[in-house]
């Protein structure tokens, strides 16, 4: 079915948007309130340090589109990194290994603790090691978060010394106001464990926005092309607000990804807050997992 889908996607013209019920992606600009081509979102790069593209994990057409945004961002800007959430910072040394052709692909799916659709994104990280370009495995371990949802954010000040390497300054904020409201809203109310699991989004949110901070404060002229779950850069929240606390002269971008059931007539005011871009995908073409 992969193949199926791969199939589909290079039939289409690649920065063309055809304005057909068979296409399997529109793109919007918010700014402007028109329907564009890929290419014209790519043009309006120049002058942003850092895209966030917020997906949806399981959607097939988002992923290739991913892919072909981070290869054209790479050929024009060549300093891009490409910023994972699907890798955690302990991993970095694993990620950098693999890349240098230094660990054979088995034992960096192994060590880098790939997720189980890891294959939607191998493009994007043998593109990297092909043409000798960095990646940031920018989110928090498991083991971390795990440990938040069950007993705190507070827990993480008692850690060794060697383990606050992977993790965000600490104390980590955990983000009031609209954020946290529409957090509890689709947990569906609020409680203890809503909150636990709350800050454990935090964490995530911090230690991305710490980890693309990280990299451009040493990275001079560099761009960053941030993967998410939408939920992540929506309405430029999350880890796109912390980003700009940390650095609050950077210039951000962020485009929101999904299955859209209006595809074929899209009501595109009722995504206007979402982001920047709002890219709606074919929802009968089938989904990774």
């Amino acid at each position: 079915m992969k193949k199926l889908i791969i199939a589909l996607f290079c039939a289409l013209p690649l920065f063309s948007i055809a304005q057909t019920p068979t296409a399997a992606y529109k793109v919007y600009d918010v700014k402007n309130q028109k329907v564009i081509q890929l290419n014209e979102l790519l043009h309006d790069m120049k002058e942003v340090d850092v895209l966030f593209f917020g997906e949806e994990h399981n959607d097939s057409i988002g992923h290739l589109l991913e892919f072909e945004i981070y290869k054209n961002l790479s050929s024009s800007y060549p300093k891009t990194v490409l910023s994972l959430e699907m890798f955690h910072t302990d991993i970095q040394p694993v990620m950098e290994e693999y890349l240098a052709g230094l660990i054979s692909e088995k034992n960096f799916i192994k060590e880098a603790r790939v997720w189980k659709n890891y294959e939607d994104y191998k493009p994007m990280i043998e593109y990297a090691k092909a043409n000798h370009l960095p990646v940031i495995a920018a989110n928090a371990a498991t083991r971390y978060s795990n440990a938040v949802s069950k007993s705190g954010l507070s827990i993480l000040e008692q850690f060794p010394e060697s383990s606050r390497s992977f993790l965000p300054p600490l104390p980590v904020d955990t983000a009031t106001g609209k954020y946290y409201h529409k957090f509890i809203d689709m947990l569906g109310g609020h409680g203890m464990g809503s909150m636990k699991i709350y800050q454990t989004q935090n964490l995530w949110d911090a230690t991305m926005s710490w980890s693309i901070a990280k990299y451009l404060k040493s990275h001079k002229g560099a761009k960053v092309f941030q993967l998410n779950g939408r939920f992540h850069s929506d309405e430029q929240l999350g880890t796109l607000a912390k980003l700009k606390t940390l650095m609050p002269k950077l210039k951000t971008a962020n485009i929101s990804c999904f299955s859209g059931e209006d595809f074929n007539t899209p009501d595109w005011s009722k995504y206007n807050q979402l982001g920047d871009y709002i890219i709606l995908t074919d929802p009968t073409v089938k989904r990774t997992f």
